[in-house]
């Protein structure tokens, strides 16, 4: 059993139930029949498929808790939202051969009007919570685990929507200026801080069988660092106050639940393969993210964590002396037995082994759902047995299509609200597929389905 309730302290609330409490909820939960229409089942595992997100979307959080005590795997319904959750346990290399499924909290989030006319992005984390029911838990013998693609503000027009093809990229942050407006809800940080909301997030998805991680930058030109007496500058590797202030960020996101970073740009580290580098300025050196890693593993008191690389495939040697669990892009999942003996050949690499990209966040679209399905199977069913399966990276769209004309690219350069009516329920109904997105989704659920006991 992954979670249990413990004796509470007089006058103490877990984060779920603070949660509720700050939104004006009773903490008192009750059987959800809309889950049990939708829901498929694979042994004791459970989640709602068949489905569009916006139908999760424009629930309410109590909703969602309603939902997800439904879903309960150890099969007991719990009138409130328990006290003590523990990640699923799957040993300290999980992160080797797990699938991560990036969430764009961002795109997901509020996007409305307010009463003085500004376009406003909020509460991504809380939409995401809300897909929560939708997201296959993982199996028996290897975890799925979500990345969230941003936490910390982005540069430009944080907390706003823009237009379709205006730039407002997540890929550029700013660190000592707290969370993003996109994603936490200052609404209620009164009463539940921004860390107790990403607490809540945490427990929610480890209470329903995932593991979590958000995505980081690592490109100096893409990093402001917030004065409080002055204008932002930009990051320095070099600059022992901005290292430290990168490091300790990422230690207390960790102190909070987390259990995977992803590391954008992550092959060029130290120079290597500069010719490929895409990102905008001065990378650490090997030996800056060699420390960074292993002290946010000492600092943290947790051996479990998983590091993953983005294409920090090739050197294996190198990246696994880095610190990183898993890379992504060592070959393309379209062929079976590719991946199949690839799987086989580095069955015994449990500190490093390579990975392969369902989709990834350069994914400008045109796959056919066929050809994503495919992809899909070939990373969960592809080895001999599930102990030699390659970790897998997947976006938000292959398991909830867009709509024909955006792609996962784009949502990470753009902010766009696609509501026709200034609503947030407009929005989530036309940034995704409608009908062809359900029938993908069905099926989407019925590779998990088999895949799940393995």
């Amino acid at each position: 059993m992954w979670y249990f309730t413990a004796f509470c302290n007089i006058g103490y609330m877990n984060n779920v139930n603070k949660l509720l409490n700050a939104l004006n909820e009773t903490t008192e939960l009750s059987v959800d029949d809309w889950t049990i229409e939708h829901q498929i089942i694979a042994g004791m595992k459970k989640w709602v498929a068949n489905i569009v997100p916006a139908e999760l979307l424009s629930r309410s959080i109590k909703d969602i808790l309603n939902s997800l005590m439904t879903l309960n795997q150890d099969g007991n319904f719990y009138k409130t939202f328990p006290d003590n959750i523990l990640t699923p346990d799957y040993g300290d290399k999980w992160g080797v051969i797990a699938n991560y499924i990036e969430i764009n909290n961002r795109a997901i989030a509020q996007m409305r009007v307010n009463n003085i006319g500004e376009n406003i992005c909020r509460n991504g984390l809380q939409s995401t919570m809300k897909l929560l029911p939708a997201i296959p838990p993982s199996a028996k013998s290897w975890a799925n685990c979500i990345i969230l693609s941003q936490i910390f503000p982005n540069i430009y027009g944080d907390g706003y929507s823009k237009a379709v093809n205006e730039e407002n990229s997540i890929y550029g942050i700013k660190l000592n200026n707290g969370f993003s407006k996109n994603i936490i809800n200052y609404d209620i940080a009164d009463k539940i801080t921004p860390a107790e909301q990403f607490e809540a997030f945490n427990d929610l998805a480890h209470f329903h069988g995932l593991k979590t991680g958000f995505r980081t930058v690592i490109s100096a030109d893409q990093i402001k660092v917030v004065q409080k007496d002055g204008s932002d500058v930009t990051f320095d590797w070099n600059n022992s106050e901005h290292f430290d202030l990168f490091l300790n960020s990422h230690i207390e996101l960790i102190n909070m639940g987390f259990e995977a970073i992803f590391i954008d740009s992550a092959k060029h580290i130290g120079g290597y393969d500069m010719d490929n580098y895409t990102g905008v300025g001065a990378l650490p050196s090997y030996e800056q993210m060699q420390y960074i890693i292993h002290e946010i593993r000492s600092q943290s008191g947790k051996t479990h964590l998983s590091f993953v690389g983005e294409k920090s495939t090739g050197d294996f040697a190198r990246y696994e002396n880095l610190g990183l669990s898993t890379g992504t892009g060592f070959i393309e999942p379209d062929d079976f037995h590719t991946v199949k003996d690839v799987a086989i050949n580095y069955k015994y690499s449990k500190n490093y082994s390579p990975g392969i990209e369902i989709s990834n966040d350069n994914d400008l679209g045109g796959r056919t759902y066929e050809q994503r399905l495919h992809r899909i199977h070939n990373s969960i069913f592809a080895y001999e047995y599930p102990s030699d399966k390659l970790a897998s990276f997947m976006q938000m769209e292959d398991l909830f299509p867009l709509r024909y004309d955006t792609n996962t690219h784009h949502l990470m350069m753009c902010n766009p609200s696609y509501s026709t009516d200034k609503t947030p329920q407009s929005h989530w109904e036309n940034l995704f597929a409608k009908d062809d997105g359900r029938e993908y989704n069905r099926k989407v659920a019925e590779l998990f389905l088999h895949a799940l006991n393995l």
